[in-house]
């Protein structure tokens, strides 16, 4: 389990480059090498942003804002 404090920081950091670059595009494993994340972090992290309907996966498996046009 990710601590909460760590949780946060990584949720925050992850939120500022996507709206910093709002067409970001990412697959899980460049979300790994960009932020030097471990595999169960990386997937903790994708699926709460995903819960909360920030991101969004699309059928090619890219990570991209929800709130942007498919």
């Amino acid at each position: 389990m990710i601590p909460q404090d760590d949780l946060t920081h990584w949720l925050r950091l992850i939120k500022a480059e996507y709206h910093e670059i709002p067409g970001l595009q990412l697959t899980k494993p460049q979300v790994q090498r960009l932020w030097g994340l471990d595999e169960v972090t990386c997937e903790a992290l994708l699926d709460v942003l995903q819960n909360d309907k920030f991101l969004r996966r699309t059928p090619q498996n890219v990570y991209v804002r929800a709130d942007l046009e498919r």
